[in-house]
């Protein structure tokens, strides 16, 4: 089995500031980044230079957005249908009623 290198550090690359501010960002370092259309990169300023790094603003639970529970009841269900579900799991008393004030 072959075993995929892990990408190191960039040599040193540079770019041309357009009319309108504008800086392409070389393939290379975008791909070291991680960067990808839309994404959004932090620019630090610091005494011995800029640093720019990738923001991972991602909700981390966007990854499984989508994916089923396994569960059909709950794939797609109103809150009643869930709030149904889960006390028939663990089974249903009289004192969830006292509790939410509700007979669901």
């Amino acid at each position: 089995m072959a075993s995929r290198a892990k990408i190191g550090p960039p040599a040193d690359q540079s770019a041309t500031v357009t009319s309108k501010g504008q800086v392409t960002i070389p393939v290379e370092i975008r791909r070291f980044l991680g960067a990808k259309a839309g994404d959004k990169l932090t620019f630090s300023v610091k005494e011995s230079g800029v640093t720019v790094a990738r923001q991972t603003e991602e909700f981390p639970f966007n990854k499984f957005r989508g994916m089923g529970t396994g569960i059909p009841e709950l794939d797609n269900g109103s809150i009643d249908d869930i709030v149904r579900w889960f006390r028939e799991a663990r089974g249903h008393d009289a004192i969830d009623d006292l509790i939410l004030g509700t007979d669901r």
